[in-house]
C-alpha cells in the first residue's frame, strides 16, 4: 500500500513538472497565475490526501480546490508586482 501510494506520488510530481513546461510565455506573458494554481491544486490533493481520518478522495479534492484558489491567488499578486513586458521591435 504504501510502495503504491508513493508511486502515484511521485508520477503525479513528475507530471506536474512536465506539464508546468507547457505554460510558456509566447502567448500569456504573466503566468504566476497558472503556475501557481496548478502547483497549488497538487500541492492541495497530496495534502488532503494524506492527512488522518476518512473519505480521502473528499478530503484530496478539496485540498485541491482550496490549493487551486490560493495558489492562483498568489501568482495573481505575484503577475500584478511585475512590470508588463514592452514590444522592442523585431520581426512583425
Amino acid at each position: 500500500m504504501k510502495k503504491s501510494l508513493l508511486l502515484k506520488t511521485t508520477i503525479l510530481t513528475l507530471s506536474l513538472f512536465l506539464l508546468e513546461g507547457c505554460t510558456g510565455t509566447e502567448l500569456l506573458p504573466n503566468d504566476a497565475t497558472q503556475t501557481g494554481a496548478s502547483t497549488g491544486a497538487i500541492t492541495g490533493a497530496v495534502l488532503g490526501y494524506n492527512t488522518k481520518g476518512h473519505h480521502k478522495g473528499t478530503r484530496a479534492a478539496i485540498g485541491s480546490v482550496l490549493g487551486a484558489v490560493t495558489g492562483g491567488l498568489i501568482g495573481q499578486a505575484v503577475d500584478n508586482n511585475n512590470p508588463q513586458p514592452t514590444q522592442t521591435g523585431g520581426w512583425e
